[in-house]
């Protein structure tokens, strides 16, 4: 299972991945979560503290070991072949739900002609866990649909498009569904999240319905998330959250 959580900014998709990846992990998968927006949040969202989480370098921004794994020695020159076995084992951090965590920092845009050693390793990083290993694996994406014309959801089985009831959030949905479809992706679903009332519900519906948007699930506005949050724990811990609830029924009809 290859799952990307993708959304407009502010939908809430880091608590999905992240209550998805725990989630998988209370079924038996062995999970890595990969945090691959560029202001990394999921860390927090996995229980760490926030101590723990500022110390968490990037892949991208780990110049020794893309160094390791690139240069040839000569200026301007890297390679484009190496293995990253040992980057997936040995920078992945142990989180306390039992989700490993690796955060990769930002993907430059394949269309800006960049072939940084960076980019190189951050790509074959994601190619190996996504196609390589064998573990559940789940994409915290940047928000917004500049990622659809990068490299990192190459591969994956599904993308999960998060969305409220605002039509902003829903037009960057559907621009995201599309480029999923458009990518090849194998199964696209929009999850409505911070649900508040039966209007709410009614709206992302209808807005599905209008617009060929397969409708995984819809999880509700959890005033206990949002009080975790305020107090920099995780809501992962609340095993009454209606959110969180929601959430391992999204992930019960993945795995279906």
């Amino acid at each position: 299972m290859k799952v990307a959580v993708s959304g407009k900014g502010g939908v809430g998709k880091t608590l999905i991945a992240g209550g998805l990846a725990y989630s998988f992990f209370k079924k038996g998968l062995k999970t890595i979560a990969i945090d691959a927006d560029p202001s990394p949040n999921l860390a927090l969202t996995l229980g760490l503290s926030l101590e723990e989480a500022r110390k968490i370098l990037p892949i991208s921004e780990n110049k020794d070991l893309i160094e390791s794994k690139t240069s040839t020695g000569y200026a301007g020159v890297f390679r484009l072949s190496f293995s990253v076995d040992d980057v997936a084992r040995d920078y992945a951090v142990d989180t306390p739900f039992g989700v490993k965590l690796i955060v990769m920092g930002t993907v430059k845009s394949m269309g800006s002609g960049c072939t940084c050693p960076a980019n190189a390793v951050i790509r074959a990083l994601l190619r190996h866990l996504v196609v390589e290993r064998d573990e559940a694996v789940v994409l915290d994406m940047e928000a917004g649909v500049e990622h659809m014309g990068r490299g990192t959801v190459q591969h994956i089985d599904t993308m999960l498009v998060v969305a409220d009831a605002n039509l902003k959030a829903l037009e960057t949905a559907k621009r995201i569904n599309d480029l999923a479809l458009q990518a090849s992706i194998k199964q696209v679903f929009l999850v409505g999240n911070k649900v508040e009332n039966e209007k709410q519900r009614e709206t992302i519906e209808e807005f599905a319905d209008a617009n060929n948007l397969k409708l995984l699930g819809i999880v509700p506005f959890d005033l206990a998330v949002v009080e975790a949050e305020m107090r920099g724990e995780t809501p992962l811990k609340n095993k009454d959250s209606v959110a969180l609830n929601a959430v391992q029924g999204l992930c019960e009809k993945l795995m279906e």
